[in-house]
């Protein structure tokens, strides 16, 4: 669960400058600056080694994430993303409605009925995000794990930014801006009415909540998505220009921004941070991305 507002004493704390900058220097400091320093090379992610988990919670530690680099090549068992989330601290799984009978949502472009008009499942582009920022608070998306077993002939990169060093660059723009995205109706996605075989059937209400909220446990948490439609912003200029500002933000390079693509056997493992995905081009063995969504967070980060 989470709140939108931070206690006393948390560096997310608005009444507290002094806190929030210690955390923000430390922060900064610490972030990496190049995708290589997120890399942990693993034998084999279904039996992490003690090192192993160590380096790649290490890295989730100072970025919410880490790419893993396995020797399991293309081999499609899905044990892998399963075991290796587990070892994690990832557990409770997310059963959105495009997911596989276990949860996982094997990422591949599908024409079918459950997953057309859905643009994960097209070759399409995908701009800034967080993932499941459409479900109830209860089901907050706060552990994200992505594996992949074939790649694209072309295309199909990821941008990644970690969510915390997003807040600093908006918080240092202006504080209030924060304080309307941590507002409780800040950013609505309209109800899901379904079409085609579910016309008639609502497959998802009306989800209104902040951008910016607070765990129980401390931790910072980011709902965003960049979408130009179907979404509805907080309609007062203070939100208005908060999302302005998060907007070009996103757009506009940093060092914190870092971009790459995962090959055969590769993961992005995260706390749910911003990413993106580039437009593809299908070879002769179509792209296939395991994403395994959590109800958790990584342990230890």
């Amino acid at each position: 669960m989470t709140t939108p507002q931070a206690p006393p004493l948390s560096p997310f704390a608005l009444t507290d400058p002094d806190a929030y900058q210690r955390w923000r220097d430390a922060r900064l400091a610490a972030a990496p600056t190049s995708l290589a320093d997120l890399i942990v090379t693993v034998r084999d992610p279904r039996d992490l080694t003690a090192a192993e988990i160590e380096a790649i919670l290490g890295r989730c530690r100072r970025a919410n994430m880490a790419i893993y680099v396995g020797q399991t090549g293309d081999d499609p068992d899905k044990a892998i993303p399963a075991l290796l989330g587990a070892r994690l601290g990832l557990h409770r799984l997310d059963h959105n409605r495009g997911a596989d009978e276990d949860a996982i949502t094997s990422l591949r472009v599908q024409t079918d009925a459950r997953h057309a008009g859905y643009i994960p499942y097209t070759d399409r582009p995908i701009a800034w995000h967080t993932d499941g920022y459409y479900n109830t608070p209860e089901r907050q998306i706060h552990g994200l794990l992505l594996h992949c077993v074939h790649p694209a002939a072309a295309g199909g990169a990821n941008a990644l930014l970690d969510h915390e060093i997003a807040y600093c660059l908006v918080r240092d723009q202006d504080p209030d801006f924060i304080r309307a995205l941590m507002h409780p109706q800040c950013m609505t996605i309209p109800a899901n009415p379904g079409d085609g075989a579910d016309e008639g059937a609502e497959l998802r209400p009306e989800q209104s909540g902040p951008v910016f909220s607070i765990r129980a446990d401390g931790h910072l948490h980011m709902r965003y998505t960049n979408r130009a439609r179907n979404i509805v912003w907080r309609d007062d200029p203070l939100s208005l220009a908060a999302v302005e500002c998060l907007k070009r933000i996103l757009h506009s390079p940093s060092p914190w921004h870092l971009e790459g693509r995962l090959e055969p056997g590769w993961g992005l493992i995260c706390n749910n941070v911003l990413h993106t995905r580039t437009r593809f081009t299908e070879g002769p063995v179509p792209r296939l991305i395991y994403r395994a969504r959590y109800y958790d967070r990584l342990a230890g980060t």
